[in-house]
């Protein structure tokens, strides 16, 4: 797992983002922090407990956590949500593999099968319902090796199949209803009546926000 720093001022409050499969901190570099720090974690193909102490400076600390970012940050922050004055879930569930809370198994194991460039590209495709989103996405897309994302992908579901859901840590569960890889539907169903909050995003929602606060609650 890796981290990286998209904004840090040394803000009286920063944002702990999980990110989804495949990503890096390109994509989300355009979208303004405002005056909060960010701090973002991506590629699980190897996990490690975060640190509190690294954040020790700030007076509130926000999780965002996105598509697999969901469950993974609900894993290893499952006796630390007490740390967090707000936890928003994004895009995802806590049952990421799953064919009616998550991306259906055969549809999730069909991609890691016969992943390469064209089923990278129709992946990031998919998350997009905007052109002039995708383009957006698609100037800045991450660079990491395809060797790489397919280990990253098949890690993330064998962490999954060997721990089990995740554990609900989230005060605010966002529902992206016009998603392609995480459909709305399975989102509520895994929410349950009355939780999930649904919006009218695609999958990847960031370039739809004014700033990184319109996550948090109350905005």
């Amino acid at each position: 797992m890796r981290t990286a720093w998209l904004q840090r001022h040394q803000g009286r409050e920063c944002i702990l983002f999980f990110s989804g499969w495949g990503m890096d901190p390109a994509p989300f570099a355009p979208v303004p922090a405002a005056d909060l720090d960010l701090c973002m974690f991506y590629d699980y193909r190897t996990t490690s407990p975060v640190d509190p102490g690294a954040f020790a400076g700030y007076r509130r600390l926000h999780l965002v956590a996105w598509s697999w970012g969901v469950w993974m940050a609900s894993h290893l922050l499952a006796d630390r949500a007490a740390l967090f004055a707000s936890a928003t879930a994004i895009g995802g569930t806590l049952l990421p593999v799953d064919r009616q809370r998550g991306i259906p198994p055969d549809s999730y194991d069909a991609m890691l099968d016969h992943f390469g460039p064209e089923v990278l590209d129709t992946f990031h495709r998919d998350m997009f319902d905007d052109p002039e989103q995708l383009g957006r996405f698609l100037a800045r897309r991450p660079q990491r090796p395809l060797v790489e994302l397919r280990d990253e992908m098949a890690a993330c579901r064998d962490a999954f199949l060997q721990a089990g859901p995740g554990r609900d840590i989230y005060s605010r569960a966002l529902v992206t209803s016009r998603d392609r890889i995480f459909s709305g539907r399975n989102q509520l169903r895994a929410w349950g009546k009355g939780r999930g909050e649904a919006t009218a995003w695609p999958h990847f929602p960031f370039y739809s926000l004014a700033t990184w606060q319109d996550l948090l609650p109350g905005t």
